[in-house]
């Protein structure tokens, strides 16, 4: 599969998680296991949000939107890595490859841009809480969000092409489970310096601009909380903010650690635990953690088998 003449890769092989078929097995099981929790979890609260009227709120709106990001980020790699495993068949289309990385940028970049809209959300709801309802109006709510996706699937298409305007000539065996932008610049035979600074440049300005405004906004839901008298007071207002930093510090630092980690610290092993953490773990998390700390997605999720009935009755 080393295709050492000057012909262009038209497919790609995807790494394996082991040569003996028993721990490939083991593989296949779990990350079946994992995608079947993290798109239940997460479908479980797009329909609350869509089935209760007192879940009708910007707040858990937002919310049904990152969980459909993450039920789309999810599918976007797992699934071809379970049938991988299956088949034991590690190919992927050159035009596959550039579907998974366009969509990988698309979902890692909604979930961060949604997060700091959710983080503006709370900054506005604890620290404007009489203006909220003309701040958060439906129409805004629904612009924020689209812009959102718009900005995401533009930045995924500078991304996409930038990437694959490199050469592909040598070898197509990329080290990682799906079609990776760091591992496509190693086995590209173009130099790829000016890529990865660009690349590195554009992530810092975005993270940096993200990981600001969402600072910003803990600073002053921080120091309203502090002012509130009551302990219950100061409690309710805390208990709606730690699942939204829980989720955003969880995704900002795997996603960190996976793009813009020094090359000393790149291992195949590294590089593989980094990429499941940020392409896995937080579609998995984000539901459980929202459920776990919030009374309203619970009592909608205890009257959902009910509400699913009458839909189908």
């Amino acid at each position: 599969n080393m295709k050492l003449n000057r012909t262009s890769v038209t497919e790609f092989l995807l790494m394996e998680f082991s040569d003996d078929y028993g721990m490939q097995i083991l593989h296949y099981v779990m990350f079946l296991f994992v995608y079947i929790i993290a798109v239940v979890g997460n479908l479980i609260i797009l329909l609350a949000v869509v089935l209760n009227n007192n879940l009708q709120t910007p707040m858990y709106f937002f919310l049904a939107n990152l969980s459909l990001s993450d039920i789309c980020f999810i599918s976007t790699t797992v699934p071809k890595s379970i049938a991988t495993s299956v088949a034991n068949n590690r190919l992927i289309s050159f035009a596959g490859c550039v579907a998974q990385v366009f969509l990988v940028i698309t979902f890692t970049g909604s979930e961060s841009t949604l997060l700091t809209i959710m983080a503006y959300d709370r900054y506005v709801a604890i620290c404007k809480p009489l203006q909220y309802n003309i701040i958060m109006n439906r129409a805004v709510c629904i612009q924020m969000a689209a812009a959102s996706w718009i900005f995401n699937l533009v930045h995924a298409a500078l991304h996409t092409s930038m990437t694959f305007l490199l050469n592909f000539c040598g070898s197509n065996f990329i080290q990682q489970y799906f079609c990776d932008i760091p591992q496509l610049q190693k086995i590209s035979c173009t130099d790829t310096r000016t890529h990865q600074i660009l690349i590195f440049a554009l992530g810092m300005i975005l993270d940096s601009s993200i990981g600001g405004s969402i600072f910003v906004s803990y600073g002053y839901i921080l120091s309203a909380v502090l002012r509130i008298p009551t302990a219950q007071g100061r409690y309710k207002a805390f208990s709606t903010c730690t699942p939204h930093l829980l989720v955003f510090t969880l995704f900002m630092v795997t996603a960190v650690f996976s793009y813009m980690r020094p090359k000393s610290l790149s291992s195949p092993t590294v590089d593989l635990i980094s990429a499941v953490l940020y392409t896995v773990l937080p579609p998995v998390l984000n539901p459980i953690i929202y459920s776990l700390r919030n009374k309203d997605i619970q009592e909608a999720m205890k009257k959902m088998p009910k509400q699913i009935k009458q839909l189908l009755t």
